[in-house]
């Protein structure tokens, strides 16, 4: 009855304190403009004048050639990575470890670590294959009338969001290593911006190393004393059967039924994937791997794992609402980042944070105030808009290395997704949880990677 209670007001309190999404990123629209249009620096007697600029501001921002391209990359990289998590051999994987997780410590412990696994090679795959993999266990347990616990089996099938960022598709440190792409981030107040920050300084640091390791240890540790006193129930779940195979066809539909061309331009990917380096000068693996790059590999991967462009198309029809939200939201989010730029705004924030911060301190500000924005703005790629700018200003003004304060942004952006509900959506469609059933976990998950997270930007 505790656990119920606390469950019950944990959802009504994120119910009453956070709008939807899409509201959320209208309400800071209209929040930056009026802290624009107060504190922002400018001539009281040009305040007409200011009001049409910030207006002329945002709607350039909204449209953004340069950002609307990341857009589309961190829309490539959901839809690709579902694309995969519905493929054959991933699904022969899930239906190979499901026996194993005849318990539900067992099943929190296997779920988790293979979760947490996949989304540090892809957020979007971790995403999907969690969620999937909860639902299998779950209907494998239904069947054979096993008490489980579904919530926490959820809450397992969510960790993959607690460390992606530190992974290879992390948003923040792939954009920070393109070359140019700081340069353009801060525009036209770009000073003494280095060209990129090499991901041996980010996700392949050692800091981030150890505290990769130290969650996939913890995690599944935390799940796990959970899981053998939280109270076990018999599930009731429905069997999602596998759709029917396709009536046999004749003609050009034979290019969609059959495995020919589809393994083709996957062996044709994935060898241009691999040569890449060694035909680039002064080049390497690490060096090739932007979000491009990333999405390039996926779409060779998804093709070779579905047997056929019909099985990867309707793979692609049920993928392609995850990013409804993308699509609309991060136009608004770069026209926030517009006016917090040219208004002066980030200028004075990072005069604020340069003032009061230390070269010690600043990195676990950074961690704090983006794990307090993620719940704003929830997603990497946005967050890392808006917040980047002001980061690589202070930072550069203190001396505290980029990569660090990239990492710290990538770990608090990561955190809150244990309580901000966007991304949990996916999850919850698949598994037919509620968000009650599964945030009371996730919140202790949250509190697991705060210590680690905080323990090892004070060590590093």
């Amino acid at each position: 009855m505790g656990w119920n209670r606390f469950s019950e007001k944990l959802e009504q309190g994120v119910r009453w304190l956070l709008p939807s999404p899409f509201a959320i990123a209208l309400i800071l629209t209209l929040f930056v403009a009026v802290m624009a249009w107060i504190w922002a620096p400018h001539p009281k007697a040009a305040a007409p004048s200011f009001f049409l600029d910030i207006l002329m501001w945002w709607e350039a921002g909204l449209w953004n050639s340069n950002l609307l391209a990341f857009l589309v990359q961190m829309a490539l990289i959901l839809v690709l990575g579902h694309i995969l998590a519905l493929s054959p051999p991933v699904a022969r994987l899930i239906n190979a470890v499901t026996p194993y997780c005849s318990t539900t410590p067992r099943a929190v412990v296997a779920i988790s670590l293979l979760t947490m696994t996949v989304g540090l090679l892809n957020w979007g795959l971790g995403l999907v294959f969690g969620a999937i993999f909860a639902r299998k266990v779950a209907e494998a347990a239904s069947l054979k009338k096993q008490p489980m616990h579904y919530g926490l089996i959820g809450a397992a099938g969510y960790s993959g969001m607690l460390v992606w960022h530190g992974g290879i598709s992390g948003s923040a440190p792939l954009k920070a290593a393109e070359t140019g792409h700081l340069a353009q981030l801060m525009g036209s107040v770009a000073t003494h911006i280095p060209a990129n920050v090499p991901l041996t300084e980010t996700i392949f640091s050692p800091m981030n190393g150890l505290a990769t390791l130290l969650m996939l240890g913890l995690i599944p540790l935390v799940l796990y004393r959970l899981a053998l006193v939280a109270p076990q129930k018999l599930l009731d779940l429905k069997i999602v059967e596998a759709p029917p195979a396709p009536l046999k066809e004749t003609g050009a539909a034979q290019f969609d039924n059959g495995w020919g061309l589809s393994k083709i331009i996957a062996a044709l990917i994935l060898t241009t994937a691999a040569i890449k380096p060694f035909f680039q000068n002064n080049s390497s693996f690490l060096q090739t791997l932007t979000p491009d790059f990333v999405n390039f590999i996926l779409l060779g991967l998804g093709l070779l794992l579905h047997k056929n462009l019909r099985s990867f198309s309707a793979a692609l029809d049920e993928a392609i609402g995850g990013i409804a939200g993308i699509l609309i939201q991060f136009p608004l989010y770069f026209g926030i980042i517009a006016i917090v730029r040219e208004s002066g705004l980030m200028g004075s924030w990072a005069q604020y944070f340069s003032e009061i911060a230390t070269v010690t301190t600043f990195p676990v500000f950074t961690f704090f105030s983006a794990a307090l924005i993620n719940l704003f703005i929830p997603s990497g790629g946005g967050q890392w808009s808006v917040q980047g700018p002001v980061l690589i200003q202070t930072a550069q003004e203190l001396g505290v290395p980029l990569g660090k304060c990239i990492m710290a942004l990538a770990y608090g952006d990561q955190l809150t997704n244990m309580l901000q509900p966007f991304w949990a959506l996916p999850l919850l469609g698949i598994t037919g949880l509620k968000a009650k059933e599964v945030l009371p976990y996730t919140i202790l998950m949250l509190l697991a990677g705060l210590l680690v997270f905080v323990c090892v930007l004070m060590v590093f």
